[in-house]
This record gives C-alpha cells, structure tokens and sequence, in this order.
C-alpha cells in the first residue's frame, strides 16, 4: 500500500481504510463525501530505440539509480497514450526523434506498484545528446552494452529477451513478472 491517505482531496474531511460496499479490496473512503480513492499502479512507457542494429541509451542524471545506464523511459502522463508517452520520454531523455513500432514487453513490478510498458522503435537519424535527465547518450551493440550498469531489473530483462529475439529475427511479445 502506498502512503495512506489521511484527508480526503475532494472535501477535506478525513478518510478511513475499509471495504466498501460491493468492493473486495480495503479502499481509502471519505467519510463525509463517501468518495472512494483508489491507489492503483504506476504506468512507466518507454522504447527500445534501434539504429543500424545498435539500441540507444542513456546514463541516469536523475535519481533513482543516477549515472546507470537505461533506455529511455519514464511515468505516463494524463491525457496522453502509451506510444505518446514513450515519445515524449525518448525526446526528453535523449533528444532522439524516433519512430515507435509495436509494443515489445510488458514487465509487472507488483511489489513496487509498477508496470513497464516497453515498444520497439526506429531511430530515424543518428542525431541525439544528454539532458537535464541524461548526462550521456549513446548507441550500443549487444556486445557493448554495459551489463553491470544498468539501472534497473527491468531494463536488464528487456534487453536479454530482445537480444535473443534480434538473433531469431522474430520479436515476440513478452509479459514479465519481477
């Protein structure tokens, strides 16, 4: 459970933690207005960036897990979709214009409230640089990636799979639980 609630955001009274009526779950509730407020998982989108059979990547400017390695991803925003979202993240980690193809990976980090959601993407030129969330860029063959760091479980996972299914030439799509 996430950080409990303790005033509602609607009324301001104070919230209790129960089961409501005709739920399964304890729910943070309002006791006054009886607005229910559910805290459901974080949505992180992102892409596998190609270029002449390399992938790019950032370096982490950013906490958590700052100066590892990862590809470009990051919270999804309201209003926007999934390939959107992994757009805007590409752009704002790498400066890199990219063409998103179709979803690759789907990762569930159910003890951290966390879903990635991974597509496959075309690099469409060689043109890309650090940001304020990325203090270095590049592209990497499969033997150039470096492996002991990266940031994050998830990403270590996305690429072994997507290395495997290059060599294959055949992607498939691929739930992971971690």
């Amino acid at each position: 459970m996430e950080k409990p609630i303790q005033f509602c955001p609607c009324c301001g009274n104070r919230v209790d933690y129960k089961i409501p009526l005709g739920e399964t779950l304890p729910r943070h509730v309002c006791e006054q207005c009886e607005t229910i407020h559910y805290q459901n998982p974080k949505l992180i989108v992102g892409c596998i960036p190609e270029y002449q059979g390399k992938v790019l990547m950032c370096r982490r400017a950013i906490e958590p897990r700052s100066g590892f390695w990862t590809l470009p991803a990051g919270f999804m925003e309201n209003l926007e979709t999934t390939s959107d979202g992994a757009l805007r993240e590409t752009i704002e980690e790498t400066r890199a214009h990219v063409e998103i193809g179709p979803v690759y990976c789907i990762l569930n980090l159910a003890s951290f409230n966390l879903v990635y959601l991974f597509y496959r993407a075309n690099l469409v030129e060689p043109v890309f640089g650090p940001t304020s969330e990325s203090s270095e860029v590049a592209l990497f063959g499969e033997e150039d990636i470096p492996w002991e760091e990266l940031a994050f479980l998830s990403i270590r996972e996305t690429l072994v799979r997507y290395f495997k299914d290059r060599k294959k030439n055949r992607y498939l799509l691929h739930q992971i639980d971690l």
